[in-house]
């Protein structure tokens, strides 16, 4: 049996939360344990999410739901707090406004994770959805069908809703919180860097795993991002492959 945690991070989300709880509830896998962690939302986040427990509890689907509501250091550190109390076997972040793209999405990951000798990471494909969720467009990094670190010199090709983590070592890595807007990025690499250490594989589920809402933190503070991205990517593969990929990135995005 293979379960699965899904972390979902949320703060005075009461427009949007709606949408992610009920794609979790609506996932046909019954091995799904549910933390959302709440920073100390003022609105109606903490009722809805409430109403939501206890209508998944009420309906014996297997899924376990876990509520906290405390005031926290910003997004990666409620992250963390997440994966602190994780117990499934793989974990996956879906943030308040994002949601599974289908009905089996758990179900396809775990299927893949019994048949793989304990695979580090599967990832897969995303969408991109406006704030009514409806369907905008392909994310158009898309991932690489071997995916390993060193991929991501070309740019986040895998949104971290669509990349499930092996437990331990997501919570033995965790996000580094002197970034405010690109942690996930180098939580990524890091898990994977430790994978290739272990010669642990890295999956790919060759499916649209999460349909991502476009106007997160990341997308707000764009600019900020890429400075935090470029800081990132410098540690991971030295200032002149970083240097030489960000001109590639600012043709690619004129072209």
């Amino acid at each position: 049996m293979i379960k699965i945690s899904v972390i979902t991070i949320t703060y005075n989300a009461e427009h949007v939360i709606n949408r992610t709880m009920e794609s979790v509830l609506s996932q046909t896998y019954p091995h799904v344990e549910h933390l959302i962690i709440d920073g100390a939302s003022g609105d109606k986040t903490l009722s809805m999410a409430y109403a939501y427990k206890m209508k998944s509890d009420g309906l014996n689907n297997g899924h376990e739901v876990l509520l906290t509501s405390e005031p926290d250091e910003g997004i990666y550190d409620a992250m963390n707090k997440g994966l602190k109390q994780a117990t499934g076997d793989y974990v996956v972040f879906l943030n308040a406004g994002d949601r599974f793209h289908d009905s089996d999405v758990l179900k396809h990951i775990a299927d893949i994770a019994s048949k793989v000798q304990r695979p580090a990471v599967i990832y897969g494909h995303t969408d991109i959805v406006d704030d009514n969720g409806s369907f905008i467009c392909h994310r158009r990094l898309s991932p690489p069908k071997n995916l390993t670190w060193r991929s991501f010199k070309y740019g986040m090709l895998v949104c971290h809703q669509s990349f499930y983590a092996e437990r331990n070592l997501a919570q033995d890595t965790c996000f580094n919180l002197q970034y405010r807007y690109s942690s996930d990025v180098d939580w990524c690499i890091r898990i994977m860097k430790e994978a290739e250490k272990q010669s642990m594989p890295i999956v790919n589920a060759n499916a649209i795993l999460t349909d991502y809402l476009q106007e997160g933190q990341t997308t707000l503070h764009h600019r900020e991002s890429l400075k935090e991205r470029f800081k990132v990517m410098r540690q991971h593969f030295g200032l002149l492959t970083t240097f030489v990929m960000h001109c590639w990135f600012v043709f690619r995005s004129i072209k």
